[in-house]
């Protein structure tokens, strides 16, 4: 072997032993407190050396979707999705041409629609969510998501999720967490597109519901979906439905609203290592900038208290490098 030969092997066999580059997993995370914050717990809850260690079975993070895991304006999409109803199946209903709230949808009275309040929401969610079978409903929301564009970004709304927060979500669950929704939006809704969209299968959404009634038939047994609510997700349900359907007070939670409040103070006043989060929608220019007075996603108290609790505000115009992407 000559000299130059073997100065060459013995220079491959140095930089193969090198360690690659860590690769960043939160790319479109700007660095700063906040992506500081979620890393630096990370690796103390999965560090066996580290005094705040939790075995994986207790990794359990939580997160609302509207307005924390997707874009929520200027209306819930599932909202939207609802009124569409409406429109789409009027003719069938002439009723509706006489009665509130359906006259409003259908006549497209917008300045009508934004006085809606809750009362009027949920008749409307009720008149189209209701008398189908539960996989017939799946079947009428995702064409509604393979086809419904956005009217700002003139993008399907099943693609305004936030780049940022798909990273996060697969950033965990390759540290041995199981990621939860946990939303105010319609359960058999968030089912349609949660596995796609987040990688987080049916069985790890909860959300609101409506009743269901069992039909038994030897041939084809069906679950039809009723008029009734049966479960509403929102503020202090949140931690009620946990307990429910996880049977384990989380270690991470993740919102954007006050109605994500108790959610965060359940999660976080547990023994151990937590950790809280709020996204702050404060970008106008790439999405919107809106909370305390907002129509939707209300951010109020948990600005308050947010820093007393200890709870991470996430400012979408600071910390996220990306919106959605695209």
């Amino acid at each position: 072997m000559t000299a130059r030969a073997l100065v060459l092997l013995l220079a491959g066999s140095s930089l193969a032993c090198e360690s690659p580059a860590e690769v960043d997993p939160l790319p479109s995370w700007n660095d700063g407190p906040a992506k500081t914050a979620i890393m630096d717990f990370v690796d103390r809850v999965t560090n066996t050396a580290h005094p705040d260690h939790r075995p994986e079975a207790e990794r359990v993070a939580v997160f609302d979707n509207d307005g924390t895991l997707w874009s929520e304006q200027p209306l819930y999409f599932q909202l939207v999705y609802a009124l569409d109803r409406v429109r789409a199946t009027a003719e069938d209903h002439p009723e509706w041409r006489e009665q509130e709230p359906f006259r409003t949808v259908v006549g497209g009275d917008q300045q009508a629609l934004a006085s809606f309040g809750t009362s009027e929401l949920m008749q409307i969610v009720a008149a189209t969510h209701s008398g189908m079978t539960v996989s017939e409903f799946r079947e009428t929301s995702r064409a509604w998501l393979d086809s419904a564009r956005h009217p700002r970004f003139d993008r399907l709304y099943r693609e305004l999720t936030y780049q940022p927060m798909r990273e996060l979500l697969a950033y965990l669950r390759s540290n041995g967490f199981q990621t939860w929704i946990v939303s105010g939006g319609g359960v058999e809704f968030l089912r349609t597109f949660a596995q796609e969209a987040y990688g987080i299968p049916p069985e790890q959404v909860i959300g609101s519901s409506t009743a269901a009634e069992y039909l038994s038939d030897p041939n084809a047994p069906t679950m039809v979906k009723l008029p009734e609510v049966g479960s509403f997700d929102d503020k202090g349900v949140k931690p009620v439905n946990i307990n429910l359907h996880i049977g384990r007070r989380p270690i991470l939670a993740f919102g954007n609203s006050d109605g994500d409040f108790e959610m965060l103070e359940h999660t976080t006043t547990g023994d151990g290592a937590r950790l809280g989060l709020l996204l702050h929608h404060d970008d106008d220019e790439r999405e919107w900038a809106y909370d305390r007075e907002s129509h939707v996603g209300r951010l109020d108290r948990g600005l308050d208290e947010a820093a007393d609790r200890g709870w991470v505000v996430v400012s979408m115009a600071q910390d996220f490098g990306t919106i959605y992407g695209h």
